[in-house]
């Protein structure tokens, strides 16, 4: 019996993407270039787990597909959580992949400032079974587990507070982002 090749490294990076910015993006290539990721998949959330108001799904997909364009060799979009559909928990969005795709070793990637919020997740521990978890140091989240230097100070709720006020945040999200989201007329732009 001939022994089994070594696992395709996918590490995932999970969010509302609600708009996608720099930060996501820089987590991305530090993780692609660090951990040891064949690739990186951004996961919109399809529902969000916490009820947080967003886009349209179709869009936020879009708008990953935009932020992965030049670097489509690696950074991939998967819609798995459309896919499972429920509640958006990453238990069973893990457990949903794991499944199948048994040559693949599963990386969960997540933000310092995240940390907090752990307890309230479904079955954490499940989770730490399924995927390593990789926690990213989220500039003014400190974390002794966390890895890395401190990633962009950019957050998607600053951002729309930017678009709110009429100011397109040119310095915090990508043009090809901004330009989907000004066909689209997404967050007042246009």
């Amino acid at each position: 019996m001939a022994e089994p090749g070594p696992k395709t490294e996918v590490a995932l990076l999970g969010g509302s993407f609600n708009p996608p910015h720099v930060g996501h993006l820089l987590a991305a290539c530090y993780v692609r270039a660090t951990q040891g990721a064949d690739a990186v998949w951004l996961m919109p959330t399809f529902q969000h787990p916490f009820g947080k108001a967003t886009v349209a799904f179709e869009h936020r997909v879009g708008m990953c597909e935009a932020l992965a364009g030049d670097h489509a060799a690696w950074l991939k979009v998967s819609q798995v959580e459309k896919d499972v559909g429920g509640e958006g928990r990453t238990v069973d969005t893990l457990s949903h992949l794991v499944a199948r795709h048994p040559d693949t070793r599963f990386s969960l990637v997540i933000g310092s400032d995240i940390l907090k919020d752990l307890p309230l997740w479904k079955d954490f521990a499940r989770i730490r079974e399924l995927a390593r978890v990789v926690v990213l140091y989220r500039a003014g989240y400190p974390a002794a587990e966390a890895v890395g230097p401190p990633l962009a100070l950019v957050s998607s709720t600053e951002i729309r507070g930017q678009l709110d006020a009429g100011v397109a945040p040119e310095a915090l999200v990508p043009r090809a982002v901004l330009d989907y989201a000004r066909r689209h007329r997404l967050y007042r732009l246009g």
